[in-house]
């Protein structure tokens, strides 16, 4: 599979080397020509309002509604998930709602706050970056993992939703999940 990263700003590259080592083919996506080769997508983190002006910069806003509305799978991350969700507070601020859930930002602390753990019942490692939490889970969205008994990783038919970062795990177990070899 072809596997695009919006690389527009944040950590897209870690993901793209994920992705590679699973055997698919890892290119950064900075225009819709690009964004439209890709047979998935991933939405990294960074810094969420960043991302939204250099959406409407590079004028990828309707290219990403179309691939959105296709059968492709999505993976986003942290920042990623915050543009995908239907809502999103603390403070509130626009996105797109591709993904039926709330999240609010930042809410599992701010940088300094920073920490690894592991989501209950696994051996999944999850690394929280200025992480936001997931608060509301609509009705066609499946809690793949918690921690702490909180939803922090969702799936919406072929759209998976991270609050954390798996891009920086030696794991690749969710990048796999989201584009199967």
């Amino acid at each position: 599979m072809r596997i695009g990263a919006l690389a527009l700003q944040g950590g897209w590259a870690a993901h793209l080397a994920a992705v590679r080592a699973l055997g698919h083919t890892g290119v950064p996506v900075r225009t819709a020509d690009e964004l439209a080769a890709c047979d998935g997508l991933i939405l990294p983190g960074g810094e969420s309002t960043t991302h939204l002006r250099l959406i409407e910069r590079f004028a990828l806003r309707e290219a990403l509604d179309a691939f959105m509305a296709t059968d492709r799978p999505v993976l986003a991350t942290c920042a990623g998930l915050i543009l995908s969700a239907r809502e999103v507070l603390g403070p509130s601020q626009p996105s797109f709602g591709w993904l039926d859930v709330t999240v609010t930002r930042n809410a599992w602390g701010r940088q300094v706050h920073s920490f690894e753990a592991v989501a209950d019942g696994t051996d999944l490692a999850l690394m929280f970056i200025r992480a936001p939490r997931i608060t509301r889970v609509g009705p066609g969205v499946e809690i793949t993992h918690t921690f702490e008994g909180e939803p922090v990783a969702v799936r919406q038919g072929r759209f998976f939703g991270m609050a954390f970062h798996p891009e920086l795990t030696g794991d690749r177990r969710l990048h796999a999940a989201a584009f199967p070899v």
